[in-house]
């Protein structure tokens, strides 16, 4: 509810126009009744009495009852459509505000709340809260006008007959207020099971050519067959739960009203009532029970709304772990570009990624890093780019600590490619450009150049060739290709190819290195590869194990000093020494 409210409070304005018509629109429904008691009662009556009588007076309130009834419709049907436009507005600004948040996270509070899970926060809880949002304008307002205004004419009508009525409300509060504090908690775990649904497909769906590769759909089909089936069992236990809301209220109200008919017709029987007034009441029970109805269901979807609130909140209240530094980068030749000092890092806290780590670079020199798989060779990349904090040791750019640097400075002056990158359904140029500004054509004109991407050209369209999603209709080596360009086109201080170039051949792999280290002189470059020949020609080799520095030094110092390297090369190179 409070998350409500928050959304709402910017368009109070359009909101208390909104709430104004539906509770006019309300009041102008209670009182057509009274006007039916009043035809009823006193003026059919009259006309029977005197034969002479002049209709105008019963057409005038057949005018006036119609008026009313279009008039309540009006403004029905307009604060309907307020209320659907405040939530819409609302619940974007509140998808924009959680998207922003998310973008802010650390990897670490990402990989914390899972990539399924916010996935699920952005779309189905979200979409909650607009349903909410939307009903809660237009039920919520008008429910509780119909329900205190019912019994309030109900009261003036006939007070013995209302007291029946209000008896049976406190036995309904009780059922909605126990049914809806059961029903909280299970939505909140049924959001849970979705989360685990959008994982198993997202997997599903990036491993789609592996499972059928291997032949294993209908062991992936068992698979999401599990988590539909852990859904909808969840689902339905909240469901089941808040729906019987509905036929408890309704067993409680028509008993009730059983007891109003019978009341009424020994009142009527006595001369204590009339006819029209007993048919305006059964009305305005039946708008009072209508009513309930309305409140009942805007407890559900309040119930379901608050779970999903709590979810959206948990990621809008997460503390911001990377503060961002003040200082602009400040270029020195004189001091190195890179320096890790001492730096330790663990994912989990538990077992160390990385132990004592330490190196330096100066501008326009190059790192080649080697090792085995989950040695710790990509954490110094996300290290480097800032996305954990270190443990222990520091980062240093020129100098200065990383934390105290503007992240998106740092980030800009890094061009990257990582393992597993991205190709966006966009077009190759879209992909290259990747709307930075200040990247020209000629810009493009180069990288490509660089990354040995002129198959691009050989395409009907050229650049504007579109990628199908995650570069399906590309080779792997084309989209290494783009990703190397899409790199080097933003003129980075630092490059990072995080074996980038695993799928292109030896020849193809040479050719990029060479126009690497020609087009970017004063770049410096950071290689991770599992072949020598793609980093033999680096200023710095790291040999890393165990998230440790094993050995270090150049291609030639490492063939003489380090024995693990010496057999890297011999089954790569042939034991070639150099």
């Amino acid at each position: 509810m409070k998350m409500i409210l928050r959304l709402v409070k910017p368009y109070w304005r359009m909101l208390v126009i909104s709430l104004s018509f539906k509770s006019v629109g309300a009041l102008a429904d209670l009182f057509l009744p009274w006007l039916i008691a009043y035809m009823i009662d006193t003026e059919i009556p009259r006309l029977k009495s005197d034969a002479s009588a002049n209709l105008s007076s019963l057409y005038l309130l057949g005018g006036l009852m119609v008026a009313i009834a279009f008039l309540g419709l009006y403004l029905n049907v307009a604060a309907n459509r307020k209320a659907e436009m405040i939530a819409a507005l609302s619940v974007k600004g509140l998808r924009h505000d959680l998207f922003a948040k998310i973008e802010r996270l650390s990897a670490y509070q990402v990989d914390h709340l899972t990539r399924p899970s916010l996935i699920s926060r952005m779309t189905t809880d979200t979409y909650n809260m607009y349903n909410a949002t939307a009903s809660m304008q237009r039920l919520g307002v008008r429910a509780p006008v119909l329900l205190i205004g019912g019994i309030l004419l109900s009261l003036l009508l006939d007070p013995v007959l209302t007291l029946i009525m209000v008896g049976m409300l406190p036995l309904i509060t009780m059922i909605v207020y126990y049914s809806s504090k059961k029903g909280i908690p299970l939505y909140k775990a049924s959001q849970g099971f979705v989360d685990q649904l959008v994982r198993k497909l997202r997997e599903y769906i990036s491993g789609v050519r592996v499972v059928r590769a291997l032949s294993m759909s209908d062991h992936e089909i068992e698979a999401f067959d599990r988590a539909n089936k852990n859904t909808v069992g969840a689902e339905l236990k909240a469901n089941i739960t808040m729906a019987k809301i509905n036929p408890m209220m309704h067993a409680v109200m028509n008993v009730g009203l059983v007891f109003v008919l019978v009341v009424g017709a020994y009142r009527l029987s006595e001369g204590q009532t009339q006819i029209g007034q007993i048919m305006a009441f059964v009305t305005y029970f039946t708008i009072i029970l209508n009513a309930m109805m309305s409140i009942t269901r805007v407890f559900v979807l309040s119930s379901r709304a608050t779970a999903s609130g709590d979810r959206i909140d948990e990621v809008l209240n997460m503390p911001i772990e990377l503060l961002d530094g003040t200082e602009p980068i400040e270029r020195n030749d004189k001091i190195p570009h890179i320096e890790f000092k001492n730096v330790s890092f663990s994912y989990n806290q538990k077992e160390s990624n990385l132990k004592h780590v330490s190196f330096k670079l100066y501008q326009g020199q190059s790192l080649g890093i080697i090792g085995a798989t989950g040695s710790g060779k990509t954490t110094i990349i996300h290290l480097l780019m800032r996305f954990y904090e270190v443990d222990e040791g520091e980062i240093l750019i020129y100098g200065k600590n990383i934390k105290t640097l503007k992240q998106d400075e740092l980030r800009r002056s890094i061009g990257v490619v990582f393992q597993n990158d991205l190709i966006f359904a966009d077009s190759i140029y879209g992909n290259i450009q990747f709307n930075r500004d200040g990247i020209t054509d000629h810009d493009i004109e180069i990288a490509t150049k660089v990354a040995q991407a002129e198959f691009i050209y050989d395409k009907e369209d050229e650049m504007e060739h579109r990628m199908a999603q995650r570069g399906m209709n590309l080779s792997g080596g084309q989209k290494q290709r783009v990703l190397i360009a899409r790199a080097v086109a933003g003129k980075p201080e630092v490059i990072i190819l995080d074996d980038a170039s695993s799928a292109l051949d030896y020849k193809t792999d040479m050719n990029m290195r060479q126009a690497l280290k020609k087009e970017m002189q004063h770049t410096t470059k950071i290689i991770i590869a599992q072949r020598i020949s793609s980093l033999r020609d680096s200023d710095l080799i790291l040999l890393i194990d165990d998230g440790q520095i094993i050995d270090s030094g150049t291609h030639d110092e490492l063939m003489k000093s380090s024995a693990i390297y010496q057999e890297i090369a011999y089954y790569q190179l042939g034991g070639e020494p150099s």
